[in-house]
């Protein structure tokens, strides 16, 4: 790392007021311009210390920037990573207060829930689908705290990856009764259709992005336990929401998530 530890709690303090009192800063990149990939997930772990010390639980991790769409929207190249809890979750056909958002914008994305724990490198596809008791349709509401939407992998990295809400609906599905390559996705805002997509666009196959999870979180000694929840990244580009707008997902053999803000 290039930034020392009080410098890595100043960071997190930064963003996490940003989170919780819905206000932008300037990239974390613009004052420290040697700041590292590592610094930025040093930054993950301090924020997560902080949400545990406050009560929240730490129910998975979420991958990010896993779509070409995606990719070519934020102008980066590789997938990011976060960590999800239980704070974060909203039920579904319910409200979101955009009061509580920067610059909400929703993806939908296929949720895997683990019955057994994994661990990498090494693991394939096959492992992960018999490590899975079900997958769900999931939508996932990002919201950058970087002012203009403006930001760089390392920044966002350290804003947790923009993570802000989810929502899950539909039904759980077992992974071996779908090609989970070829769901169909379409996002509806008031009704319109936003968005259309299919799972593939994830890597080529959702698993991936648990298998790409799996290295980074076996560089820092760590793994998914059985329990966990995996959110594995927008299968279309974000859409812009604002208050009054309602949302639907609809998930080809696997139903639809509704929700709107208020």
């Amino acid at each position: 790392m290039n930034l020392s530890p009080q410098i890595i709690g100043e960071l997190a303090d930064r963003v996490l007021h940003a989170q919780d009192h819905a206000h932008t800063i300037t990239k974390l990149t613009d004052e420290h311009p040697s700041m590292t990939i590592e610094d930025s997930y040093a930054v993950q772990d301090e924020l997560r210390r902080r949400w545990i010390a406050r009560g929240d639980r730490v129910i998975g991790m979420k991958a990010g920037l896993t779509s070409k769409a995606k990719m070519q929207q934020m102008g980066v190249h590789v997938p990011s990573f976060g960590i999800l809890t239980n704070a974060m979750a909203r039920p579904e056909n319910g409200a979101i207060q955009i009061r509580e958002l920067v610059h909400p914008r929703v993806e939908a994305e296929i949720a895997f829930v683990l019955k057994k724990p994994l661990s990498g490198p090494g693991c394939s596809i096959e492992q992960v689908l018999d490590a899975t008791d079900f997958v769900i349709p999931a939508v996932e509401v990002i919201d950058s705290r970087y002012e203009k939407f403006k930001f760089d992998l390392i920044s966002v990295i350290a804003d947790n990856g923009s993570s802000s809400r989810y929502v899950t609906g539909g039904r759980p599905r077992d992974p071996r009764e779908l090609d989970l390559r070829t769901i169909g996705v379409v996002i509806e805002k008031n009704g319109e259709i936003q968005a259309v997509g299919a799972s593939a666009a994830v890597l080529n196959h959702p698993a991936n992005a648990i298998l790409m999870l799996l290295e980074h979180l076996h560089a820092r000694g760590e793994s998914l336990p059985a329990g966990s929840f995996v959110m594995t990244g927008g299968i279309t580009e974000a859409i812009p929401v604002a208050a009054g707008d309602s949302i639907v997902a609809r998930f080809q053999d696997m139903g639809s998530v509704s929700f709107r803000f208020a």
